[in-house]
C-alpha cells in the first residue's frame, strides 16, 4: 500500500473523487450536517448524494481532513479515503 495523504484542500479533495467516479454524499438520518462519504456509485441506501458547496461546508465545519490515497501498493489507482479530525 503506498503511503496515504492528508490534506484540507477543496479542489485536491474534488478533483481525487472526481478522477475516480466518485460523487459527494452523506449518511442519511445523521445528525445535523451529517456524516461525510464519497458515493463511488455502489449501491448504499445510506448514503444520500449532496451538492459539492454542502460537502466543504460540513467538512470546515467539523474541522476535518481528508486522509487518502493516489495508488496501491501495485501501482493502481486506490479508492482509500477517510474523514479525520484535523491534526
Amino acid at each position: 500500500m503506498s503511503e496515504a495523504v492528508e490534506t484540507t484542500d477543496h479542489k485536491t479533495i474534488k478533483r481525487w473523487i472526481e478522477e475516480r467516479g466518485g460523487h459527494p454524499s452523506r449518511v442519511k438520518g445523521a445528525k445535523e450536517g451529517g456524516i461525510l462519504r464519497v458515493d463511488f456509485g455502489k449501491p448504499e441506501d445510506n448514503l444520500e448524494a449532496i451538492k459539492w458547496e454542502d460537502f466543504f461546508s460540513i467538512f470546515d465545519e467539523n474541522d476535518l481532513a481528508f486522509l487518502y490515497q493516489d495508488e496501491t501498493k501495485d501501482g493502481k489507482t486506490s479508492r482509500f479515503n477517510k474523514f479525520v479530525s484535523k491534526h
